[in-house]
């Protein structure tokens, strides 16, 4: 749900765009303001998708607001004013809406609006996943939580493992390496070895018998070589 805000000082205006997004599905609104110094207060409590601004306004004008503002929200003038709207898009305004403007103008408005932000939350959201993944191993009898970027190596000893961080030491997990290679993303560690998972960002060097990783020298088993340099070859095509 994209959240609006009008800022608008006349009345009819504020009605109009009222009106047109109670017609409008995927869109709510926050609130009204009548000059852009209502708006400023609200944007410093609140968030907003999007702004329905217009440029004529007591003590400070649209255009004037928008260049006070160091991140502002995707923002529509709306005006009767058609000799701003150069300017207004030299500050990356959404779209210009002369009044009166159409339903239907209003609908293509919002509907670019509607494209732009639900892409940049998904971007958003998407990036906020990748950065810091992680996981929780039991150890001690605790679920410890270990980002995936702090594995260095896991080293595999009969029925547990010996997980090298790469600031905390080594936590010791009772799992078979076998099961932990299953659920590790597989774009981020590889089995090189009957003994061993490493962190293929933490590789310093390798060749086609060993990979060095945090000072140690480890061997790359036979049964694994194919598939640790397809992901290599992945990684650095």
């Amino acid at each position: 749900m994209i959240r609006c805000l009008i800022v608008d000082d006349e009345p009819i205006a504020q009605k109009i765009i009222k009106g047109y997004l109670e017609d409008t599905p995927g869109v709510e609104l926050y609130g009204t303001c009548d000059n852009a110094l209502e708006a400023m207060e609200v944007l410093e409590k609140h968030h907003i998708d999007l702004l329905f601004l217009d440029i004529e306004m007591p003590k400070l004008s649209g255009l004037g607001f928008l260049k006070t503002l160091k991140n502002p929200p995707e923002t529509i003038i709306t005006t009767a004013y058609r000799e701003f709207a150069v300017e207004g898009f030299e500050l990356s305004v959404l779209d210009y809406l002369l009044k009166p403007y159409s339903f239907e103008r209003f609908l293509m408005a919002i509907n670019k609006a509607k494209k732009k932000i639900e892409s940049a939350h998904q971007s958003k959201n998407s990036n906020i996943a990748q950065e810091r993944a992680y996981t929780y191993f039991k150890s001690d009898r605790k679920n410890v939580k270990v980002h995936y970027d702090e594995i260095v190596m896991i080293e595999g000893l009969s029925n547990y493992v010996k997980i090298h961080l790469e600031e905390n030491g080594v936590l010791v997990v009772y799992e078979r390496l076998a099961h932990l290679e299953k659920t590790l993303p597989p774009d981020k560690f590889a089995r090189i070895h009957k003994s061993y998972i490493i962190a293929l960002e933490k590789i310093k060097t390798y060749g086609i018998d060993s990979v060095e990783i945090a000072g140690t020298e480890l061997s790359i088993g036979n049964t694994y070589r194919e598939q640790f340099f397809s992901k290599i070859k992945t990684l650095h095509p």
